[in-house]
């Protein structure tokens, strides 16, 4: 198994890219605050088993769990993302309408692949936005999308004034596409390599309906039932009000998704996609109860990979040279024959 291309040669240095790396983050965390009125809070690294309130991603991945011995070996999960945290936050904040918050989320996932671009280790800025009354729709879903591409490609820009060797490769608009559409134009293929065609020939996509079964009895990819809302109907033919923006990386000549994102379920949505995922059960856990007595807010919100971001920008082959995690020995290995090191 390879995990570079062949001929890769980093651009910047390691001590180069610590510094740019922290240029990315200062610099995309501004963009991203400014253009969605984002403040920032400080969240946690674990939360109580049984609350709820812990991500469920597609619902099969195991949570990282330990007891606390001074609390009566309560025991408490690793986050694996902050999806329903961040809503009751803005819930228990009292954030306004057309404002929201945003934070460093930090999480292990133990079952996710390790490869070029996945990691154990997930760190990503967690955001979300408390939605107007008029707000929740896909046209708003998609001006979220569009100010989130501009802040990546000012970031671009400012990486390119930097470090000269870093050419800006983003179009100038993202391009939506629903993954119904993306079935039927290609049928034969998997959805990722859907997402690596489209990805190709548009350079930045952003594909709707991420978990909703598709014409062909399948869903693109797999979502819990509890955060997005990927089943109400926006026509005739499409559901779903969430998505994924997807870039063309052109080092390693594939698709690589930096952001999964959308609107959140209401109470309607919540119960549907429960009873659609036969997880109804959920509706007594602590989090859950709070949404259907009507205390949290309508919102919108996602997760943007801080690594997979430099990675992009930094032009780099492997998730491992941005990031300190564990990485396969072969790995490790072919980086050395190639003059640079995994951190």
């Amino acid at each position: 198994m390879k995990f570079f291309p062949d001929g890769y040669t980093p651009i910047l240095s390691e001590r180069e890219t610590e510094r740019a790396i922290k240029l990315v983050k200062d610099n995309f965390e501004r963009e991203l605050s400014g253009a969605l009125r984002l403040s920032r809070v400080t969240s946690p690294l674990f939360v109580k088993a049984g609350s709820g309130i812990n991500d469920d991603l597609n619902g099969v991945e195991r949570p990282v769990s330990f007891e606390i011995g001074n609390m009566n070996n309560s025991r408490m999960e690793i986050v694996q993302s902050l999806a329903k945290w961040k809503r009751m936050a803005l819930a228990d904040y009292g954030i306004k309408p057309g404002f929201g918050i945003y934070t460093d989320m930090n999480a292990l996932r133990p079952d996710d692949d390790i490869d070029a671009i996945h990691s154990i280790y997930v760190d990503q800025w967690d955001w979300e936005r408390v939605l107007g009354a008029d707000e929740r729709n896909l046209e708003y879903l998609k001006h979220v999308v569009r100010e989130i591409y501009g802040a990546l490609k000012r970031t671009e820009f400012l990486m390119h004034e930097t470090y000269s060797s870093l050419k800006p490769v983003l179009p100038e608009e993202i391009t939506f596409i629903h993954s119904e559409d993306a079935e039927a134009r290609y049928p034969e293929l998997t959805p990722t390599e859907r997402e690596r065609e489209l990805a190709k020939e548009y350079g930045a996509i952003f594909l709707i309906g991420i978990g909703a079964k598709l014409a062909n009895g399948e869903p693109h990819s797999g979502r819990a039932p509890d955060y997005d809302d990927w089943s109400t109907p926006t026509d005739a033919s499409h559901k779903g009000l969430n998505g994924d923006i997807i870039v063309w990386d052109h080092v390693r000549q594939s698709s690589l998704e930096l952001s999964s994102m959308g609107i959140r379920v209401n109470r309607e949505a919540l119960l549907r996609q429960l009873e659609e995922k036969n997880a109804a059960g959920r509706k007594e856990l602590y989090w859950h109860k709070r949404l259907l007595n009507g205390e949290f807010p309508e919102t919108i919100g996602g997760g943007i990979g801080q690594s997979r971001l430099c990675m992009f920008l930094l032009k780099k082959a492997h998730i491992g040279e941005v990031q300190a995690s564990v990485w396969q020995d072969e790995a490790r290995e072919e980086a050395e024959k190639l003059g640079f090191r995994l951190i």
